[in-house]
This record gives C-alpha cells, structure tokens and sequence, in this order.
C-alpha cells in the first residue's frame, strides 16, 4: 500500500536511511513498497537487494519535484519503464529545464498525481493519489473512483525526525526555519503506520484498496546483477576480443622481453586464460585503446594499482612495471574468486586529463559513458554551520561551533539544539557529485540504469555511487590526474626548447639504474619528486640509504599507516641496517619474503604467506587479503576468515602460537597498506623525477613550479632552483609569462605568483605584447594596457618595469601624474597620447625595501634571503651537512621554518620540523609535547634553536630544547608608523600538516620477534 517512500537520499527532505526503512517495513507488516526517492534512483538497487531479502517485493520509482514543487509520482512497471523515467528527467537535468505539470506519455510507467492538484483527464496509465486524511472529500466526488489509489507518502518516522525534515528544509532553501512555508515541507502525517491502520482508513472505499493492489501487481520490476553492465566487446564479438588481445600481448611480449623468453611467455597464457574465462578481454583492450589514443598524442601516463600485476597490461602499455622482476601476483588483480570486477588506475597530467576524458566520451558515445557519481555527507564542522544558520545564529557562534569540539561550545539551549540535531545529520548525504576519476563505459544507454546530471566540469555523472556500480556489474575505468606527471612531462619539453636535447623519459631503464640518482636517492635529495618528496620520506630513505629499485619500492609502502602503525616499518629499517642481527621465525618467511628481510609490507605478501605458510590456494589468500585491506578496511570482515586461517595452519602442522603471530601481523594490514604493484608504480614515477632533477635541475624546477608544485610551496621550490645555479627574477612586464618561464639559467617568475594581479589583467598584458611587441616604457604600457593605478602600483613595487632604467620611487611619481587621482583600477588612463617627459628627482630607498615588497606580493623575498633580513648576524654554530658528526651532542642553529607536521602522541601533540640553514642545506627537528608548551611555533619565519641532535640509522634530527623566533630589521617602508614596522615578518609562511590518526604504537607495545619461531 506504500507507493511514495523517501529515503534519506531525497537529499535535504528524507530524513530516514534506506535499511532503517526497510526495517520500519518489515515491523508494519509490508510485504510490498516503492522507493520514490526525489529527482533520483540513487537507492534503488541497494533497496531491491535489502527488500528481497525481508521478502517484500520492491517496487521502483521516482517522485518528480519541479524546485521543490511536487509534479507527480512516477512507479516504473518493468526495467523499460526504469529507463523511460531516466531519459525523461535526465533531458530535464541536460536541458536545465522545469519538469512540466502533467507527465509525459510512458510505455511502461504508472503515474500517479495528487488529489488537489490531478489534470482533468488522465491517461490510461495515470492514477491520483488520495491521502488518508482526504478521504472525506470523497463525499460527493464526481470523478472516476477507478482512477483512486492510496497514498501514504513516508518521509520521516518521529516527531524529531519531522523537526530534522523540517531543519533540512531550511537548509535547503537557506533560509530560517521560522520562514519555511506550508509548501516547503512535508505534512505531519507522512509517517509509515501498519499495514491494518493504513488499509482501515480507506474501508468505506473498497475499490481504492483494489486499485492500489492491481498498481502493485502490475510493477514487476526485476533486475539481473550479476550480469557485467560494461561495453561486452571491443569488436564485436568474445571471440574477435580474445583473439586481438592474443595477438597485441605476443605483440608486446616481444617488445618488452625479445622472442625467446619462456618465463614470460608461460605468464602470458596463463593470464590469457583466466581473462578469457572471465569475459575481461574487452576490459583490457578499451583500456589499451585509451593508452594508445594518449601516447598518439604524446601524453605521458602512470599506470598503478593493482592492474600493474598484469603481464598482459605491460606488455599492451598500460603499466610500466614487470610482474615477473617483482614477482608480483596475477590474482591480485583477477582471479576466478574475485566477486568485485577489477579496475585500472591510470594517471595523466591534471593538463591532459580533459583531452583523454573527450575521447573516451567522443569514442564511445556520450549515451554510453558517465562518471561515477558520490554523496557529499555532511561533515561535523559544516553540519553545526548550516544547522546553527537556519536557527539564526550570528556568524561568530556559527564559526566558534563549527571549529571547536562540543565540549568547548556553549552550554545554551540553542546550542544544544543545534548539536542535537546537528550529531542526527551526521554520515546523512548532503548533495550530489561525481566521483574523482571513475568512468563507467556501458553496452546499453547509462539511462537503461539512471538519469544522469551535467555538473559545471561538462561530463555526465550517474546518480549512484562506484559501490553500486560494482554491485549492478559495472567495471569502472579509473581516469585519474596528478600534479607529478606533469612535473616530469613539462621537464621534458622544458629541456628541448632550453638546451635542444630529447628525453626519452618513457624509457624507465635510464632512471631506474643510474648511479647519480641513486646517489641522491641515498641521500634524500628528493625535494620535487612526487611520492618521495616529503619531510617523513626524505628521511626514510636516508636512514635506509635507499640506493636502488627494490628498495625503492618498498620504502614507498612501509611509510603507509598499516604498516607503520603495526611497527612493520620500525622492523624493516632494523633488518636492513642490520641484517645479522636477526632470524628468520620461519623458513617460509626467508623463502617468500626474504627481498624484505621476512617482513610483510605489500598486500601481495598476505597472499604469499596464505599460500605457502597457511596452505591456501592464491585465490582463497585474495579473499584474505581483501577481507583485511577491502574498501571497508575493518576488522570485521577479517574476523569472518580467521577460524578458516588457522584451521588451514594446523593441517600444516605449524605450532599455534607461530600462526597466532603471523595472524597478528596479517591483522595490523586492516588500516592502510599498499600493494607491491602500486608501490612499484610510484617508485618508477618518483625515479623518473629523480632523473630530471639530478640532470636538469633548473628546468625540472621550474616544471614542479608551474604544476603548482607538490608537498611544499613555492618558495621552497625556487630556493631549489637557485640551489642549483639559477638566477631568480621578479616578474616582468617584457619577459614574463603567466606561468614562470626560463630562459637559460635565468627564471622569470610568472604573473601567477603577484598576489594581487587580476588573472585577466595579466592575460591582457601578454596578449598585447604578442600582437605589438615588447613595451617600451611606463607610458607605451599605460597606453597600450587598460590598467588601473592600483595594478600599475603592483607591477612597480615588484619591479616589472625595471628594463625602463627608472627607479621605482620615480616610476610611482610619474605613475601619479599620468593618472587623474580619481582614476581606479576599472577605468583607463584619460588621454591615450604620448605624455611631456619630467625631470624625475632622484629619491632615496633602503636595500630592504624591495625585499620587504617581495613578501607582501610573492608571499617570500627574491632580493635577498631571508637570514639577510635578521637583525642578528648569528648565523648558527653548526650547519645541517656536518649535524652527523655531533651525535648526543648539543648544538646551537639558526634556521629558516619550512614545514612542520603534528603528529599524536600518547602524551600529546608533538611535532616534527622541516628547516634550512644559512648554506641552504635542510635539517629536520623533534618538538616534544611538554617542550611546546615552553617553546612553541610561532609562525613562519627564522628561529634560534637549542638541541640534543639524535642520529637515527644515518638520518640526524634535533630535539629542540629551547627556540624562539628572531626578528627581521625593522621595515623601512614604515618608518613613520613604528606600529607597523613587524607586520610585514608576520606574512613569512609555512606549510603545516596535520594528521588525525591515533598514536601508533612503542616498540615495547609491538615486540616484533627477531628469533625463529617453531
């Protein structure tokens, strides 16, 4: 009898989660009910799953709503009415056009309008809903009582769910909720009651009650999940797809390993096989196609994530990594257990990303590709902002709620309203929108399973989320884009056009195996290079001295959380710098694990000791694997195979406190690990940046800072570069761009660095000197640029037109005599002629003042550094590169903040600091939590630090004992306001990262064995 049902999905209406519907259901005794969720079928299928497995039979719908105004109620009578109602709102959706009044002609749906507001005459297919409370107006109705169903529409279960209705209500429509109307919202009665109660309302109506039974038993909606939804073919048939896969990785074979290879050629069929068992040949060759659209265009690509285990995906191109070097394991990506489809990670530059979305949306039609879509739920910081708004509180108490716990909120009965229904919203979705990377590329029209919106970035999303996709059989392609890959894409070009020299970048063995950038590898001169850049990952590999590929590879797992947290990575780097200071607990560990000293760091290690220790087929170890490390990563689903494990363990007659221990070690996975392929992924990317950084410093700088760099700032990133011999320049009005350029050893930083400067403004400027040439003077550019006397001041103060030979106080003055005062940035200079040359009076002006310019609109000073700018010529009894001599000692530095990280702690909240010394050479500091109470941060700028220097397997840090912050010399731009003549040095940055993970574990919590275990 239930045929208008809203979940919380109705966003910002529904208040009630899908299973807790179902529940609701099955306590009233339904055995039928539709899911007529708003503008949207983003439950659907979880639903019908939910609903079959209570035994009530699933009816699908949607409630169309016009801004809010309710139209009609659509109940899809088979799968064809489904996608009759997806292409009907999804034209709506494209078109940005309001649903119309009466609803279209349907084939195969059932309409059904309200009481008050049904058209006159209705279409064989459409009925009108009455409430129960209506049912009085039936006295005396003239109408055609055939056409009559019940309607109950549920939308909340309690009082204090409709006041939750009624809050997001407000929400969204953003406004109070003492200002909701009638109209925008649902009536107190649209709660779901028992079936008996439901049906005695309508007793002096038998024929409603028939009609609403004969609208339930003609939807039949049935739908086949385990069906793959993917495009079938790439051909047009299973035979022709396996065939072309057969002949492009024998193809590749030969390309990767030469002819005579029978290890690979054995790894090739075996796959063969298996993706021909599974129907995945057409998977492969889509995604190959993709791969050789990008490389006809020359675009660079990373292929990751599991799908590297594939001998086939790298002998078609699709990865890079050999599977057989790193004995890397095939089920980890597809076996004949694995219920969830396999998907490619494949990164582009964020600058070429686009190009390869239009060709997959032009190559296989835009009826047949969308992205994934995702809820944004509401978060716990904008929850409180958006409940306290619609209560009318002021935007102090609504910042002061959302950036402090509740412990700390005020203890008023607003507030405690807000924070109770504000803890209700919690995990409830918010809005809509599409998915990162995730495309679906379907046989039939995406509109068969959904309607589909257009977001402002121009590609279709689907209104379920890639969870539901995988669960109706859909294989996504991930489409990812990184700010790495066009570090090293534009290095590439940067070189040719500087020095005339061709890299062929894509050939990982010139990288991989060279010795200088192993020798920075070691040392963890790393700063630029994607994945091994940062502060924890510098140091990593200095206390590994990490000099070639294998190691490479693990250390960019072992720095994952599961393995960090399990004390996995602590082991690791013992065992490496002490390799004879342990024992093997088992043989098989030495036999299958000996690469990392018996430790496991990859996923793929699981299925290793699953197979070889536990006696479980690879496959069953895949299930293990994902049961610990799956998209859920809880322990509740390893819980589910553990009695399996150890039962399998005792069969091979291994003593129960070993298997508990390596269980032990399998459980710690359940937070984060990597798999070997995708750590092997990241270590080729990160030597192939390692590469142009050794060999082309300058020119791989400048790419990392019009990438808009990585881990750091930009300042960090030019500081590189000047470290490596460059000339650093301010911006300038006849050699810069709007991205930094180069021209030989000397870097003109972009217009997109001044802090101030109007992106079209700075277009403009370009475009004229394109068409016209260099400008000549201030004046030539005053009258060719529309500029305002603010802007013009900017580009001044930073020197852009220091090639005219003025100083900047005379360009300020003639600057004023060519504008009228009046004249702001959006009018133009008044007379557009040549203007009376002036005798400009030479003014006097500090050294310091560019600098002190430089940090207002840079954010960092490029005329001198930052230790020239100290009042203190202390300079440091020690520098960073000799901090390796002086272990347990105290030493005495000054140094400049870079970045700092908060790390939790059992006892606090401690700190790590990044910092560089006045040679330039960075070092890293420990900032206990008792000493930051004494000593802390005081933002960016340099320090005088007090330390104990620790080294810690080749790595020095400092424990800082005391620190303060020292002062710049005064600014002499204010020399008539001393109040203001420190502000400046306020403005100096510094990155901060911060991590809300519980503290992992001491050493002595973990007590991972080093002696063999029998």
């Amino acid at each position: 009898m239930y045929i208008n049902c809203h979940s919380y999905h109705s966003l910002r209406y529904g208040t009630i989660p899908l299973d807790d519907l179902i529940e609701k259901a099955v306590a009233c005794g339904l055995t039928a009910m539709a899911l007529t969720d708003i503008n949207t079928v983003t439950g659907i299928y979880d639903f019908i799953t939910a609903c079959k497995n209570v035994n009530i039979k699933p009816i699908v719908g949607i409630e169309f709503r016009s801004n809010s105004e309710f139209r009609y109620i659509g109940l899809a009578q088979n799968a064809s009415g489904l996608a009759e109602m997806n292409r009907f709102l999804t034209h709506h959706n494209f078109k940005d056009i309001a649903l119309p009044v009466e609803a279209p002609t349907f084939e195969a749906v059932l309409i059904i309008y309200a009481f008050e507001s049904a058209p006159a005459f209705l279409k064989t297919n459409e009925y009108i809903g009455i409430r129960p409370e209506e049912v009085g107006k039936l006295f005396g109705y003239k109408g055609n009582f055939d056409k009559l169903v019940i309607l109950q529409p549920v939308t909340f279960r309690t009082k204090k769910e409709y006041k939750l209705h009624k809050i997001l209500r407000a929400i969204d429509n953003n406004i109070l909720l003492s200002k909701l109307e009638p109209s925008d919202i649902a009536t107190t009665s649209e709660v779901m009651v028992s079936q008996e109660r439901l049906i005695a309302a309508y007793k002096e109506y038998p024929q409603i009650l028939s009609n609403t039974n004969a609208v339930i038993e003609s939807c039949d909606f049935q739908f086949d999940f385990d069906t793959p939804k993917n495009k079938k073919y790439y051909t047009n048939s299973r035979e022709s797809d396996i065939a072309l896969l057969t002949t492009l990785a024998h193809q590749g074979m030969n390309w990767r390993y030469g002819k005579e290879n029978p290890a690979a050629l054995a790894r090739v069929e075996k796959e063969l096989k298996v993706i021909n068992e599974l129907n995945f040949s057409g998977y492969f060759l889509i995604t190959w196609d993709i791969i050789r659209y990008s490389n006809s265009r020359g675009f660079l690509h990373i292929g990751r994530g599991s799908g590297a285990n594939s001998i086939i995906a790298y002998c078609l191109g699709i990865t890079d990594i050999c599977p057989i070097e790193l004995d890397l394991y095939f089920e980890r990506f597809l076996n004949e257990n694995r219920k969830s489809p396999p998907d490619f990670d494949i990164d582009w530059s964020w600058q070429e990303r686009d190009i390869i979305l239009e060709y997959i949306f032009n190559r296989y039609g835009y009826e047949n590709v969308a992205f994934c879509g995702t809820n944004v739920e509401f978060k716990y910081r904008s929850i409180f902002r958006e409940v306290g708004k619609v209560f009318g509180l002021p935007k102090d108490e609504l910042d002061h709620l959302a950036k402090n716990p509740m412990r700390l909120q005020q203890n008023n009965s607003v507030v405690k309203e807000v924070q109770e229904y504000g803890m209700l919203l919690e995990k409830y979705p918010n809005q809509r929108s599409m998915h990162s990377c995730g495309i679906l590329i379907s046989e039939d029209p995406i509109t068969t399973y959904t309607p589909l919106e257009m977001p402002p970035k121009g590609f279709p999303i689907v209104l379920f989320d890639m969870h539901v996709a995988e669960s109706i059989g859909f294989e996504k392609f991930d489409i990812l884009s990184q700010r790495g890959i066009g570090h090293i894409d534009d290095t590439v070009k940067l070189v040719a056009k500087n020095r005339g020299i061709r890299i062929n970048i894509r050939d990982t063995k010139i990288s991989k195996n060279e010795l200088k950038a192993n020798s920075f590898l070691s040392q963890g001169k790393t700063i630029g290079c994607f994945y091994i850049e940062s502060p924890a990952m510098r140091g990593l590999l200095r206390r590994l001295k990490c000099d070639n590929y294998k190691i490479l590879v693990a250390a960019s797992s072992i720095i994952r959380p599961g393995v960090a947290k399990s004390g996995m990575m602590k082991e690791y780097i013992f065992r490496h710098n002490h390799p004879d200071q342990f024992e093997y607990f088992h043989k098989v560990f030495e036999e299958q694990l000996g690469e990392t000293y018996g430790i496991m760091v990859y996923q793929e290690d699981v299925i290793k000791i699953a197979l070889h220790y536990g006696g479980l087929p690879a496959a069953d170890g895949d299930i293990l694997r994902r049961a610990m490390s799956g998209k859920g990563r809880s322990l509740t689903a390893l819980q589910k195979v553990k009695d399996h494990f150890f039962e399998s363990c005792a069969k091979q007659g291994h003593a129960d406190a070993l298997s508990q221990e390596i269980y032990r070690q399998i459980e710690s996975f359940a937070g984060y690990s990597f798999c070997k392929a995708h750590s092997a992924s990241y270590a080729v990317e990160s030597y192939q940046s390692l590469y142009l950084k050794v060999y082309y410093p300058i020119e791989f700088m400048v790419a990392v800072i019009n990438n808009q760099g990585g881990f750091y700032r930009t300042e960090v990133y030019v500081h590189e570069a000047r470290m490596a011999g460059a000339t650093i320049h301010n911006p300038c009005v006849n050699k810069s761009e709007f991205t930094t350029t180069l021209y030989g050893d000397s870097i003109y930083l972009g217009f997109m660095h001044l802090q101030g400067l109007p992106e079209k403004l700075a277009n403009a400027i370009l475009k004229e000197r394109e068409l016209h040439g260099d400008y000549v003077s201030m004046e030539d550019f005053c009258n060719r640029v529309k500029i305002g006397l603010e802007s013009l001041k900017l580009l001044i103060f930073i020197g852009a037109f220091r090639e005219t030979g003025k100083t900047k106080n005379q360009l300020l003055i003639l600057a004023s005599l060519l504008f009228n005062s009046s004249v702001t940035d959006n009018q133009m200079l008044l007379l557009q002629e040549s203007v009376k040359e002036y005798k400009l009076p030479t003014l006097e002006r500090s050294r310091f003042e560019d600098a002190f310019d430089e940090i207002d609109l840079l954010d960092f000073p490029t005329s001198f550094t930052v230790f020239d700018l100290l009042q203190s010529p202390f300079r440091g009894d020690v520098m960073a590169k000799d901090l390796i001599l002086h272990h347990k000692k105290q030493v005495r530095m000054l140094a400049y903040l870079i970045s700092r990280k908060q790390v939790p702690t059992v006892r606090g909240t401690m700190y790590f600091g990044t910092w560089i010394d006045h040679e330039g050479n960075y070092f890293d500091t420990t900032h206990f939590p008792d000493n930051l109470i004494q000593f802390p941060f005081q933002g960016g700028g340099c320090y005088l630090l007090l330390g104990i220097v620790e080294v810690d397997y080749h790595f020095p840090t400092v424990t800082i004992l005391k620190m303060a912050k020292m002062p710049f010399v005064p600014d002499p731009r204010y020399s008539d306001a001393k109040d203001h003549q420190y502000i400046t040095q306020e403005n100096i940055k510094e990155d901060v990262s911060r991590t809300s993970r519980d503290p992992y574990p001491r050493a002595h919590e973990i007590n991972l064995p080093r002696n063999k275990m029998v």
